[in-house]
């Protein structure tokens, strides 16, 4: 398990250059306004959105898990508590198929747990370079 973290930058490349000084890693992926550190220490999966127009730095926070079951856990917890806000499976996000269930706190901050299922969807080549990370429509991709 690790915390990630999903920034909104101005420049993806100059933000690529500083993060990658700052843990000593090379990105993990890297796409057009869109690059993922999978660091191992600290454990932190640090995900950049360039996004120069965002009015908050912070995108989302989650929690990746590398067991399915981690997952289902996760989801059943937060719905007992009666703070699961959405469930996704097998949704293509972040230039990646995941399952994930997401939770939001009181101020709108979204925090998500989640796996990713396949690094590289098919089809992934064919996506049209953009600022966008998400080729799936619905609002919470990475939103």
């Amino acid at each position: 398990m690790r915390l990630q973290l999903a920034l909104n930058v101005r420049d993806i490349d100059e933000a690529v250059d500083y993060y990658g000084k700052l843990f000593d890693a090379a990105p993990h992926k890297r796409r057009p306004g869109y690059a993922n550190f999978a660091i191992d220490e600290p454990p932190l999966k640090l995900v950049l959105f360039e996004n120069p127009d965002a009015v908050e730095r912070v995108n989302h926070l989650g929690v990746e898990v590398f067991e399915d079951a981690r997952v289902r856990e996760a989801g059943h917890r937060l719905e007992a508590a009666g703070i699961l806000s959405e469930v996704e499976e097998k949704t293509v996000c972040c230039h990646a198929t995941q399952t994930k269930v997401w939770s939001d706190e009181p101020q709108g901050l979204r925090w998500e747990w989640y796996r990713v299922t396949d690094d590289t969807p098919d089809g992934e080549a064919l996506i049209a370079p953009s600022a966008a990370a998400c080729t799936d429509e619905s609002e919470s991709c990475c939103a």
